[in-house]
């Protein structure tokens, strides 16, 4: 029981000190400082606008990209599905042209020189030299493709390094 004026003593010493501490804290600020305040707030205010701008713009840029990307990905798919076409023409052609050739070779083992054999041959021949120019050009196209995409880059500065060099705000 001793303990509680002690107690009580130091709650007292406490609510003064809460007291005296509130009372400086009603004290109103110079005019002075709350313009200083205010101008400082103004000023944050424009800097955080001007950073949302900038975020605004960093988004659009990328999506460009991002969709330049995605087009230039589609368009060099499409050619390489063409190249694809082509050298499965290729080779059944070249299947078609072994074929005959080997037909006409045991036609001629033979004895037999059978025309239409020979006829066979020359197209399947032909069929094989226009698959494999088909071939030929649907590569052309798919490097061509991918060279334009590097000179675009080339020419217009476009590098991940733009984008991410800081600024001073």
């Amino acid at each position: 029981m001793s303990d509680i004026p002690e107690l009580q003593r130091r709650i007292t010493a406490a609510l003064d000190r809460i007291g005296q501490g509130l009372d400086g804290m009603a004290k109103p600020a110079e005019d002075g400082e709350i313009d200083t305040l205010r101008q400082q707030l103004e000023e944050e205010k424009l800097a955080n606008a001007q950073l949302e701008e900038r975020i605004k713009k960093l988004k659009a840029s990328l999506s460009e990209a991002e969709a330049a990307r995605d087009a230039a990905q589609s368009d060099s798919a499409e050619k390489l599905t063409d190249m694809d076409k082509s050298l499965q023409s290729l080779r059944q052609a070249n299947q078609q042209l072994r074929d005959n050739n080997t037909a006409l070779r045991e036609a001629n083992a033979e004895g037999v020189g059978e025309a239409h054999l020979i006829n066979k041959a020359m197209l399947a021949e032909l069929e094989g030299l226009r698959a494999s120019r088909a071939a030929d050009k649907s590569e052309a196209d798919a490097i061509l493709s991918e060279m334009e995409v590097i000179l675009q880059r080339a020419a217009g500065g476009d590098t991940a390094d733009d984008t991410t060099q800081p600024e001073d705000a």
